[in-house]
């Protein structure tokens, strides 16, 4: 979740340095997982000046161009030459200096330096706005008014909108910090405590808000009390819809939303501000001015803003009429009900729907939005007419509208605050820290809580409303660590353990054996989610695979059946980063289903590489990876872990451009290639990436019976013959090798292949081969004699079998 610094400064009695901040929420347990500068104009028009053309000369050598001279407050007048048609002299322009970087809307940045423009020299650039992030014209170069003070920064001038946003990773629970004034809640609690004063947020309350007149009343009803507890309403006429103004537009942009009109941008702004979502209806589309909440029977066809057609299932909680649906309330609006560009009245919407049914409903639907995954979380009960008061006051004044109703409130049966105890010896055993009292009794006022009454050992609260998932007293220990601050609990010096003593842990060694390994090779251990997105695959791996029935998000729904595309969102992760060679590895499982409902999980270790194997270097230039060092990876993995594969054969695998499978008795070892383009090109990777998958569990099996042998070094020295074959062009390496080792001749002990040469001179469709032959007896000195009669034998095979030519 995003929070603006600027905004969350409006709610906090002092204001707190960003990096101080950021410090304070991770330590409250809002973990900061990013600070970033916003700038609303990339760059914030840094090193731009304010400028006056002093001259304008046809260019002698372009129809197109003109030679300026430009006066920037200080030195020589500048000459720019201009290529836009609308600049003359006395005008006041954005000049670009030699050294300064503009940020286009579209393009890359840019750093001005002197350039010879069809012979003559140009000292920088006079911009349009489009060229320095102001606007989207390019029809010529922006204008400014005469009153413009030549030489002032661009920067003073425009005063460009910067703020800094804290992306912060909530866990489930903590729906109450779903907004920035949740958010300053918490950071104020952690003042009080830490500063010892009483420290309050400033959030407004607005105790009247009196209609202009009762024009469009507009009766609520509630049909399913259980579903919908709480729904507040008001009517609001003769509304202007038009761009927001700025301030608005500049702080949804800060926390990434696309700023649409006033009326939405209102509704948003509160959603992130409050934590309430709103729902603005078109009055006018409302039959009999009555709204039903209520379920519709099943099967009922209903069209959303999507203009797709939905099938309703008789679960789903829907905003109604008197003629039908309006709204799937707390997920998503209806087609015609909505704000468009035409309306004039509109009925604003605040409620409090039940979290599981509005989670089923969004799943069923799969309709993931903003909205619902606050609903599903649980909001503040209590806060449904205070943050209508202020949406209504907001649209009064930047929609024009008129208040023309009174609020409609219907509460059926007003929740009760939950109430929890807790004994302070239980804090003391969780949290490892003894409390005193009266600190534990600040911190949780300070959060909203009500001290109900206090025993010797124990002490009993009412739960505040903004905090549904407080409920026994464990909620209440974390609390209080939270404001403490986490990274305050106190570590033990010693700790006392059992250890245990597993029978079998050949497993676990071998792997920390080969991650050593690849480690020493340069290859960094990834470790990615289990859950990923079912659009990565395809409807045969979905049919076998395993399928989220309460995933946490939309994209995240079922259990991996593939190692691959889990590995490439961290390639394309790195790669959007520039940090471009990279060699991955990680051990994880994948996952299916059998007959009978059973599942399956299989355990792989799998590599990803791309970019270069080798960087740049005084001595070497870069080399880039590629299937042979992918290859030579996997064989030295395997020749670590003890085993050598029988054969590594070529073999049309999907998502792989060409693949190789390497087996043993039979059995599939390991397969990989270069990933297939299609796949890249959906993660939006734009340079080669090679994939192995090396199956763990047949890996061990074949490791767990190697025996270790020890040899000792060869007395008598080996010899080595080398020999170059002519043969067809398809006859692979290995294939050669089989014939050696089917002679067993048993003093070889290698056969490398250290060189490939194609020539049209050696005939059609054929190639030479060199091979390095390496054979050692650890007897005795081998002779020249021994040796022709075995390279006779290799060379007679070679012929016959494989019709190979001897080059002399």
């Amino acid at each position: 979740m995003k929070i603006s610094y600027k905004w969350l400064c409006e709610y906090l009695p002092e204001k707190i340095e960003p990096e101080k901040l950021s410090r304070i929420l991770t330590s409250i347990g809002l973990e900061v997982e990013s600070l970033e500068k916003f700038e609303e104009v990339k760059g914030g028009l840094q090193g731009l000046l304010i400028g006056e053309v002093l001259t304008v000369d046809k260019h002698p050598n372009a129809d197109k161009l003109s030679l300026t001279t430009v006066h920037i407050g200080k030195g020589e007048p500048l000459q720019i030459v201009c290529g836009a048609p609308n600049v003359a002299a006395g005008q006041k322009v954005l000049v670009a200096p030699v050294g300064t970087t503009i940020y286009p809307i579209a393009g890359d940045p840019l750093t001005m330096k002197v350039a010879k423009i069809r012979g003559h020299e140009s000292h920088g650039m006079i911009c349009a706005e489009d060229e320095v992030g102001l606007g989207t014209s390019h029809t010529g170069i922006l204008v400014l008014p005469p009153a413009a003070e030549t030489g002032t920064p661009a920067a003073d001038y425009f005063k460009p909108y910067e703020d800094w946003v804290f992306e912060i990773g909530l866990t489930p629970n903590r729906m109450d910090a779903m907004s920035h004034w949740g958010v300053a809640r918490d950071v104020c609690a952690y003042l009080s405590h830490h500063d010892k004063k009483d420290i309050k947020a400033k959030i407004p309350v607005l105790n009247g808000l009196k209609p202009d007149n009762s024009s469009l009343p507009i009766s609520v009803s509630i049909e399913n009390k259980k579903a919908c507890r709480r729904y507040s309403g008001i009517s609001i006429s003769n509304i202007t819809i038009s761009e927001s103004p700025g301030w608005l537009k500049q702080r949804l942009k800060a926390i990434g939303l696309r700023p649409i009109n006033n009326i939405v941008d209102i509704t948003n702004y509160i959603q992130h501000e409050t934590g309430q979502p709103l729902h603005a209806f078109d009055a006018d589309t409302i039959k009999g001015r009555k709204i039903i909440v209520k379920n519709l029977p099943e099967g009922t066809p209903f069209i959303t803003l999507d203009e797709k057609e939905r099938k309703l299932s008789s679960e789903d909680l829907m905003i109604c009429d008197e003629e039908g649906g309006l709204c799937i309330a707390g997920v998503f609006g209806g087609l015609t009900s909505g704000v468009s560009i035409t309306t004039k009245n509109i009925f604003l919407e605040s409620a409090w729907f039940n979290p599981v049914d509005i989670r089923k409903t969004s799943f069923r639907h799969g309709l993931r939005t903003d909205a619902a995954s606050r609903f599903e979380k649980g909001i503040d009960i209590s806060g449904t007419v205070n943050v209508l008061k202020k949406a209504a006051a907001m649209i009064r004044e930047l929609g024009h509208g008129k208040i023309a109703s009174e609020i409609v409130d219907i509460y059926p049966e007003p929740a009760v605050k939950n109430t929890v105890s807790i004994k302070y010896h239980y804090l003391k055993k969780l949290s490892g820290k003894s409390y005193h009292p009266e600190t534990v009794m600040r911190i949780l006022e300070a959060l909203g809580f009500e001290i109900l009454k206090e025993g010797m050992d124990e002490l009993w609260v009412s739960v505040p409303f903004h905090k549904p998932d407080i409920s026994v007293p464990a909620d209440i220990v974390e609390e209080v660590l939270r404001i403490d601050g986490l990274d305050n609990i106190s570590i033990p010096t010693s700790i006392t353990i059992s250890p245990s003593v597993a029978e079998n842990y050949f497993d676990e060694t071998l792997k920390e054996k080969l991650a050593g390994f690849l480690v020493g090779l340069g290859f960094h251990e990834i470790m990615t989610n289990s859950i990923t997105n079912s659009a990565y695959f395809s409807g045969d791996e979905l049919a076998g695979s395993v399928k989220m029935i309460n995933n946490l998000s939309a994209e995240l729904d079922t259990m991996r059946p593939s190692m691959i595309e889990t590995g490439l969102e961290s390639v394309a992760y790195n790669l959007n980063r520039k940090n471009t060679d990279l060699k991955f590895f990680e051990f994880g499982k994948t996952y299916g289903s059998a007959e009978a409902g059973k599942y399956v999980e299989k355990e792989h270790l799998c590599l990803y590489i791309s970019g270069n194997n080798a960087t740049d270097n005084w001595k070497q230039k870069p080399v880039p990876s590629d299937i042979y060092f992918l290859k030579g990876v996997i064989q030295a993995l395997f020749s670590v872990a003890g085993i050598r594969e029988e054969a590594i054969n070529p073999e049309s695998i999907p998502k792989f451009e060409a693949a190789i499978r390497a087996t043993m008795n039979g059995e599939t070892l390991a397969f990989a290639g270069p990933v297939h383009q299609d796949l890249l090109t959906r993660f939006d990777i734009r340079q080669p990436v090679f994939f192995a998958d090396i199956d763990w569990e047949t890996l061990l099996k074949f490791a767990a019976v190697q025996k270790v042998r020890f040899t000792g070094i060869p007395k008598y020295p080996a010899v080595q013959r080398d020999l170059a074959i002519v043969l067809d062009k398809k006859v692979p390496f290995e294939q050669v090798e089989k014939q050696v080792q089917k002679l067993k001749l048993n003093k070889l002990t290698g056969v490398k292949l250290f060189d490939i040469f194609e020539s049209e001179k050696l005939g059609a469709h054929k190639k030479s081969i060199a091979l390095s032959f390496t054979f050692l007896d650890e007897d005795k000195t081998l002779t020249d004699k021994e040796i022709e009669t075995w390279m006779g034998k290799i060379t007679g095979t070679l012929e016959k079998e494989l019709d190979a030519e001897i080059r002399k």
